[in-house]
């Protein structure tokens, strides 16, 4: 019987989790940035196997995300429990330049997969809120503190502040109540209290290969606080072959009063302090308390890719494969696909032609506004998709296809489109990389009113598209494209922000007259464990 749990616990971009514990239940919610359906609320009795249950932001009145920048948006959500409600805190990342604008909502609801309603404006003091209820009935609100100001350090240590959750505003006075450590660049607080303590669990140090996790305690909520001789609790900046690098933004989870874990951001690179393809995951670590400190429970600092199952999951089969297969013949979405900047619209829809997802084709894929995209994450380095279209563009700006996408600024794309000089449809392979465009195939000519087979094998590193029309069998088209430029790693070395992770997908655009549209039969992503 296997007794241990193979990290990450949630594959494939799902970063800054933060888990709360309800009775036997154990819920997590991760960051979307960008993506539609805002925020993933995954469910475990186990800690082993986690089920997405809920995406609170399903609306633009929930979160407007149209006209945000790229790695913007929905940033690090806080979940907690009260009162007999779920409570999430979320900011809507609206600027990225010196200044950074950062609205902060609250949202709550009574079940974790029920209307969570409207959010409420708390502040716009910086991001990664996080509730603290205390056991003496008072609840406050923390977070990062952004200084935009050119002579003062934009990561400004802590503030918190009391919340009435009866009036769901802020009340009394903000209090700057914690500096960070030696690391640097404190934020992602979350907070505990045990045994008489107020443990403060911070992210430090960045979200890159430097990124870490940090404790400190005080007998006030308030502070002083002093730092954890264990300190970090969580890092991989000084072991660059460990398997879960940037590891940091972390949070406790009880399961007995003797049994603990914390669950923590990392990312896995193709190569030493390369390329993340997959982004930033989610992994469990076991700590223990050492004189009322908690340390990992092998004795270091450094996260370990094998971790001891908790009690609770003795006997549970982990699942590895995460591979799917939808044909589209039922009236909605499985809730592994996203859609980009805005919930699903009249732009998408599954019953205009039964048995087929048709896409409206509007904006471009550089579009930070409204695009018709339909995609979902990479789980694994290697995997297959393939998709069958129905397509019959009638001039060169309407295009539809199968995509490799990171941002409006990275991607690689297989398009169907028409060119009116030659009277031809054609298939072609394009790339974005930082902005800069170019062909990596040349025009294929393809019959009219027939379906297409579009299909991309990633293999790591490298990518390689494949078409056939009706039943031909699959051929080749174009070069190798680079599936590791998908990453934040080689965004940021170009001098772009980059949070997210690689999504692959299926889009429609009609830069003419918005009228145009694409069917699609299948959507089969299937993962490759023997590369």
């Amino acid at each position: 019987m296997n007794n241990k749990i193979i990290n990450p616990i949630l594959r494939g971009f799902n970063p800054d989790a933060s888990i709360v514990k309800v009775g036997k239940d154990y819920y997590m919610a991760t960051s979307t940035f960008e993506w539609m359906p805002g925020i993933e609320i995954y469910h475990s009795r186990n800690l082993v196997n986690w089920e997405l249950v809920a995406n609170p932001l399903q609306s633009v009145e929930q979160a407007n995300l149209v006209g945000n920048y790229n790695s913007g948006s929905i940033w690090a959500p806080h979940l907690s429990y009260s009162e007999e409600r779920f409570w999430l805190l979320i900011t809507d990342v609206k600027t990225g330049t010196a200044f950074k604008d950062t609205l902060n909502y609250v949202l709550s609801c009574e079940t974790i997969d029920g209307d969570w309603g409207a959010p409420f404006f708390v502040t716009a003091t910086g991001f990664d809120p996080a509730f603290f209820h205390d056991d003496d009935g008072c609840h406050y609100i923390m977070s990062m503190l952004f200084d935009h100001r050119l002579e003062k350090p934009n990561f400004d240590g802590l503030v918190i502040q009391e919340f009435d959750v009866q009036q769901m505003k802020l009340t009394g006075e903000r209090n700057h109540f914690f500096y960070g450590t030696d690391l640097g660049v404190c934020e992602g607080p979350q907070m505990l209290k045990k045994d008489g303590w107020y443990y403060l669990l911070c992210a430090a140090g960045g979200t890159g290969y430097s990124h870490a996790a940090t404790v400190c305690r005080s007998k006030q909520v308030m502070g002083p606080y002093e730092t954890s001789p264990y300190h970090p609790l969580l890092t991989t900046k000084l072991d660059s072959k460990n398997p879960l690098q940037k590891s940091g933004h972390a949070s406790f989870v009880e399961v007995t009063p003797e049994e603990w874990y914390i669950v923590h951001i990392c990312a896995r690179p193709l190569t030493e302090r390369g390329n993340c393809t997959l982004g930033r995951e989610t992994a469990l670590q076991k700590i223990e308390w050492i004189d009322g400190w908690p340390r990992l429970a092998n004795c270091t600092m450094f996260p370990e890719l094998e971790v001891q199952v908790p009690s609770i999951g003795k006997g549970v089969i982990q699942r590895t494969d995460f591979s799917t297969t939808d044909d589209f013949s039922v009236p909605i979405l499985p809730n592994y696909f996203k859609t980009l900047r805005q919930p699903i619209n009249d732009k998408i829809s599954l019953d205009e032609r039964p048995g087929y997802l048709r896409l409206h084709g509007e904006q471009s894929l550089t579009s930070l506004h409204r695009q018709t995209m339909v995609a979902r994450r990479w789980q694994h380095f290697s995997f297959r998709v393939e998709t069958e279209m129905t397509f019959e563009p009638k001039n060169f700006q309407q295009i539809a296809g199968l995509v490799l996408f990171y941002d409006t600024d990275n991607w690689h794309y297989l398009h169907v489109s028409y060119d009116e000089e030659t009277k031809e449809k054609y298939i072609q392979v394009e790339t974005d990389s930082i902005n800069s465009f170019s062909y990596r195939s040349d025009r294929i000519v393809i019959e009219n009113d027939k379906p297409i087979r579009l299909a991309v094998e990633v293999a790591r590193g490298n990518a390689q598209f494949y078409y056939g029309v009706a039943n031909d069998d699959l051929k080749v088209i174009g070069e190798i494209v680079e599936a590791d430029r998908l990453s934040d790693d080689y965004i940021k070395a170009n001098g772009k922000l980059a949070f997210t992770g690689a999504m692959v997908g299926i889009c429609a655009q009609d830069m003419d007259g918005h009228n145009s549209f694409a069917d699609f039969r299948y959507f089969n992503y299937i993962e490759n464990h023997y590369k």
